[in-house]
């Protein structure tokens, strides 16, 4: 008896608890959402391709009624996320909701590594993927410009490794790798001939790369130049430099 007592206890208690359970769970899918808290991880410079103010605006025009009229219940998490990853800017989103009813935010920006701008108007940055976005309203990310003749942007272009648009992309990887160089050059030209010309930050001479080949021996060739050989006459004296023969870097007067 006692036992049957203490059964029937136990399952009154289960009872209420399961209520009260979902009677919660019923308040919070009927609650408003409180706020919306957006958070973008910076880029590597600390700067901004897009802001809060973009977010909430793109959230307004995409979601009706706003989201802050919607009850939780009704609220599409995996969506929201969706519609924040198609923004050319974002990498990627993860939403969701905290235990005051606030939607949280947290976007992943595209780090830009290389600026396209070619003889066809085009104008994009490279992210780290080998995808293309377009340039952004609140920064202009300091990297890197390849120009000139330049075959259009295809998705997956980095599994062909003889196309110009992926050699221009691996040699600037290349450059970011090694403090001097990457310091030294800021411009990769490609001519009708399909060449590389090189533009340093300092002076105005052109480094004739030429074609995509020997990477390693044109570029130790290049720093050893500039370590040893131009503080002899300076970098003022010369109008341009040739890697593209083989063991020297061949020097142009002005």
């Amino acid at each position: 008896m006692a036992g049957t007592l203490k059964f029937v206890l136990w399952g009154g208690v289960a009872v209420v608890c399961v209520a009260l359970i979902t009677g919660a769970m019923q308040r919070k899918r009927d609650a408003a959402v409180n706020a919306v808290v957006v958070d973008i991880t910076p880029l590597e410079d600390g700067h901004h391709l897009i802001n809060e103010a973009d977010v909430l605006k793109l959230l307004e025009e995409r979601f009706a009624p706003p989201l802050q009229q919607l009850p939780l219940g009704q609220l599409d998490v995996e969506r929201l996320e969706r519609v924040l990853e198609e923004v050319p800017f974002v990498l990627s989103a993860e939403a969701y909701i905290d235990a005051n009813n606030r939607i949280h935010i947290d976007l992943e920006q595209r780090e830009p590594l290389l600026r396209v701008m070619d003889n066809n108007g085009l104008n994009y940055y490279l992210d780290k993927q080998g995808d293309d976005f377009p340039p952004s309203l609140h920064y202009a990310a300091r990297v890197r410009v390849a120009n000139g003749h330049l075959p259009p942007y295809e998705p997956g272009f980095l599994a062909d490794s003889d196309h110009l648009l992926t050699q221009v992309y691996m040699l600037n990887a290349r450059l970011r790798e090694d403090p001097f160089l990457d310091a030294l050059i800021e411009q990769i030209y490609v001519n009708k001939r399909g060449e590389l010309i090189l533009s340093p930050k300092i002076g105005k001479q052109t480094i004739q790369f030429g074609r995509y080949e020997r990477v390693e021996d044109k570029l130790n060739r290049l720093k050893t130049f500039y370590r040893e050989g131009l503080p002899y006459k300076g970098w003022r004296a010369y109008r341009s430099f040739d890697l593209r023969y083989n063991g020297q870097v061949v020097c142009v007067k002005r």
